[in-house]
């Protein structure tokens, strides 16, 4: 069994505490990628954290060479699609291997499409994990957890970044 499979096993009693449901590794996954997606939990996720937000307030950057909201919901929707191609045994979209480009491919003018990919590419993930047998979500189990991490830490990106242009509604989750 991998290490993060074990570690996930291992934890099921601890998260059993608080659900009404068996706790499978399917379900620790789908709660994963939704709190990172769409469910109010212990951070803020990517809907809300992006919801209302213009063109020109996703362009925003500080000035010291730190990423806009538009370039980091970019690079979540381009490896949140690339992995999921790859778990539903699909070929990716062809990428050079320079990261910067998830990043610096960002466009304004498509802010409202970016932000209906990124809903759409995290629904796509919690479909495939529902659909998924028991085989190959433990042979992408080590993958799905590191999608959910990496959407947290982009979120929280997406808040600071919100908090510092003064667009960010602490009502919404973070003080």
């Amino acid at each position: 069994m991998k290490p993060i499979v074990a570690f996930l096993v291992l934890s099921l009693p601890l998260f059993a505490q608080t659900q009404s449901q068996p706790v499978t590794l399917r379900s620790i996954l789908l709660e994963q990628l939704r709190t990172t997606h769409n469910a109010k939990d212990w951070f803020v996720d990517a809907n809300t954290a992006v919801a209302g937000l213009t063109a020109e307030q996703a362009s925003w950057t500080d000035g010291k060479g730190n990423h806009s909201i538009g370039q980091l919901a970019n690079h979540l929707v381009f490896w949140n699609q690339h992995e999921l191609a790859k778990f539903k045994g699909e070929t990716p979209a062809k990428f050079s291997g320079n990261n910067d480009e998830t990043f610096n491919s960002f466009d304004t003018k498509k802010w409202a499409a970016t932000v209906q990919q990124l809903d759409e590419v995290m629904k796509g993930w919690e479909k495939a994990v529902e659909a998924a047998d028991d085989k190959k979500l433990e042979s992408g189990a080590s993958t799905i957890a590191h999608i959910g991490t990496h959407n947290a830490y982009h979120i929280g990106q997406i808040i600071v970044i919100r908090k510092l242009q003064g667009s960010w509604d602490p009502e919404k989750g973070v003080k």
